[in-house]
């Protein structure tokens, strides 16, 4: 075969770009772009067209998978969205595994915005199963990854090599040929190896929970996050990354972030590593970049600018803080934990797409409420690695950004419609039990039950429940604030809407998460914008800054409602935890404890029994009105641990 020649500039011409397209298409079309009612071009790729035609007179994405759903193509897509420089640094990055794995690939500039596209030509079919564990490892390692073109075997696309970007130029290969694409020798096998590396470097985590309540992250004088507590020595796996000189089989970003974790998680502050930057071996990726045409070589970052040294490590140790803060590390071992957490992810993954495919089932009535308790709910059988769990209804509502009488109302339609079911109703201290497989279809036992022709990846299981968890919790935490609870605020569907811009979003893309059509969706989407919570990106629609939703319930009087209702709920739960523990001492047989009285100081420590005064009485009876203002004057503040 003979290889047609691209440009100088390495941007493939138009019609060697349509013939590359024609010899890597997995399909016999492709996709074209589509066009607004003014003739703009959009970033939605709804139409197909012969690859047998004359190339397409607008820009076009090739299918990645073939008619079978089979994989023959992997394309990386690293959005650019407000910090093209993330973009490039998660692709050089991936670029640098690749090349140290010996995967070969071709590394594009995918237009003028700053995107980056890392391509692979498959020598044999991958599984969706397999594609979408590959795109979980790489978007936990490299966040800027968009793993849609990988997720949906059926119309996942990307534009190849030379194909023209719908505001003006092409994606420019930057690193590679693009003809390698055609004689493709990329394995499956080297596939699961990159998976494995990956899950070695970035474990999943056994949960991952953000803690709203305990408040912002701290701040140093210079604007850097930290977190607080004595500063520790470097752990000895940092130290030694961060003082061995790096050779050239190894990946630089990886040894930066070994530092970074070890760092933070010591208590060190951004000054105190900064020192280290002109000279340490270990932060060699903050200072250079590899070489264009020999990969062997570093070169010097610029001074100024996303991309000089110190800007780099500062944004990589503010990702560092926040992952630390909000990614519990895992202890010990227990074989059942990646097949149980394989199969909870997928049950949970199957529940939101028939949630979003129930169109309109969540913007009317109770339906945004409804929706908030089921992505609690999926949160609770994520953390718990089984789908039955207790859940009460505060703890429920406190998750979900609404009232307790919502809550139980919200279950009740949610049992009613056949999403959920209770499996033991509240008794004493404990909440009912509900579980999200009300139709048994998770295995009881999934170690035996799995395939031994499996060959899903070990640690693809628990990376796919802690993908879910971290984005399903960051939706919901997003949509639960003051700026969306009761009288005078935003709606809770408005809030939802603002939850699913976490992440950038296309128009149809929100559309299609919110049951809604277009028109309802842009309406939605300018009535945020008022208010300055998202802002528009080159792609679509992503959220601002946390500070204005702030601003938002300030202006709209709402600020502290979820804090006073937080403290209300923890003094009910605190209230009836006491009134239990009352009923027990009364049924109890034998002698008792004397125990202390409500204005003495309780013992913090020993049985239960003696951790609670004596409940208040009027004329034999409870007093719960008593025992309410003894709550709320803090006479049991030495159990709001335990209560909470």
């Amino acid at each position: 075969m003979s290889i047609p020649k691209s440009a100088v500039d390495g941007t493939p011409t138009f019609g060697v770009a349509w013939q590359l397209t024609q010899h890597i298409s997995p399909r016999d079309r492709v996709r074209v772009a589509s066009t607004d009612h003014n003739g703009a071009v959009l970033n939605e790729y709804a139409n197909t067209y012969l690859c047998a035609a004359e190339p397409p007179t607008s820009s076009w994405a090739v299918n990645l998978a073939d008619e079978d759903g089979r994989f023959r193509l992997i394309a990386f897509d690293f959005d650019a969205g407000q910090e093209p420089a993330r973009a490039a640094h998660d692709a050089d990055g991936l670029s640098e595994r690749l090349e140290h794995l010996g995967i070969e690939h071709v590394v594009c500039a995918s237009g003028p915005t700053g995107g980056r596209h890392i391509w692979i030509s498959l020598a044999e079919p991958a599984t969706p199963e397999l594609v979408k564990a590959l795109s979980i490892a790489v978007k936990r390692a490299y966040p800027s990854l968009d793993r849609t073109p990988l997720t949906n075997p059926a119309t996942g696309c990307c534009r190849p090599p030379g194909a023209p970007h719908r505001n003006g130029g092409a994606s420019t290969v930057i690193r590679g040929h693009e003809w390698d694409l055609a004689s493709p020798w990329v394995t499956v096998s080297q596939l699961v190896q990159l998976i494995e590396e990956l899950h070695r470097e970035f474990p999943a985590p056994g949960s991952t929970q953000i803690r709203p309540e305990a408040g912002p992250l701290p701040v140093d004088p210079q604007g850097h996050l930290y977190l607080p507590g004595p500063r520790r020595a470097l752990p000895a796996g940092s130290q030694e990354a961060l003082t061995t000189p790096i050779d050239t089989t190894q990946d630089a970003s990886t040894i930066l972030w070994k530092i970074l974790i070890g760092a933070v998680a010591s208590r060190w502050h951004y000054n105190d590593l900064l020192p280290h930057l002109t000279s340490a071996p270990g932060l060699e990726h903050a200072r250079t970049l590899r070489g264009r045409t020999n990969t062997s070589a570093r070169r010097p970052r610029p001074t100024r600018g996303p991309q000089a040294p110190e800007n780099i490590l500062a944004a990589e140790w503010r990702r560092a803080v926040t992952h630390v803060a909000t990614t519990p590390r895992q202890t010990g071992e227990d074989p059942t934990f990646d097949p149980r957490a394989h199969q909870i992810a997928l049950h949970v993954e199957a529940i939101q797409d028939r949630a979003t495919a129930s169109s309109g089932r969540w913007n009317t009535g109770g339906g945004p409420a409804d929706r908030r308790v089921l992505y609690a709910l999926c949160i609770l059988a994520l953390q718990a690695v089984q789908p039955a769990i207790e859940a009460d209804i505060r703890r429920l509502a406190l998750m979900a950004g609404i009232g307790r009488e919502t809550a139980r109302t919200s279950l009740i339609r949610l049992q009613n419609d056949g999403w959920i079911t209770r499996t033991a109703e509240a008794e004493g201290p404990h909440g009912a039990h509900w579980t999200i497989d009300p139709h048994h279809v998770i295995h009881k036992d999934p170690v035996q039950t799995r395939s031994q022709a499996d060959t899903r990846p070990e640690g693809a299981g628990a990376a796919h429940r802690s993908y879910l968890l971290t984005e399903l919790t960051h939706r919901l935490y997003a949509s639960a604030h003051d700026a969306f609870t009761g009288n005078g605020a935003l709606s809770l569907h408005l809030g939802n809407v603002y939850g699913n811009l976490t992440t950038e979003k296309t128009l149809p893309q929100l559309a299609q998460l919110t049951g809604q059509n277009l028109t309802e969706t842009l309406q939605d989407l300018y009535e945020l914008h008022a208010w300055q919570l998202i802002q528009p990106t080159p792609s679509g629609w992503q959220q601002t800054p946390r500070s204005y939703l702030d601003a938002a319930a300030t202006a709209r009087g709402t600020t502290g409602r979820l804090h006073t209702r937080a403290v209300t709920y923890l003094a009910e739960r605190i209230l009836w935890a006491w009134w239990q523990q009352e009923h027990q001492w009364m049924t109890t047989t034998g002698r008792k404890q004397r125990r202390t009285h409500v204005n003495q100081t309780a013992l913090p420590l020993g049985p239960a029994l003696a951790m609670y005064p004596a409940y208040p009485r009027k004329s034999q009876r409870g007093d719960h009105r008593a025992a309410r203002a003894a709550v709320k004057a803090g006479a049991l503040e030495h159990l709001i641990p335990t209560a909470a």
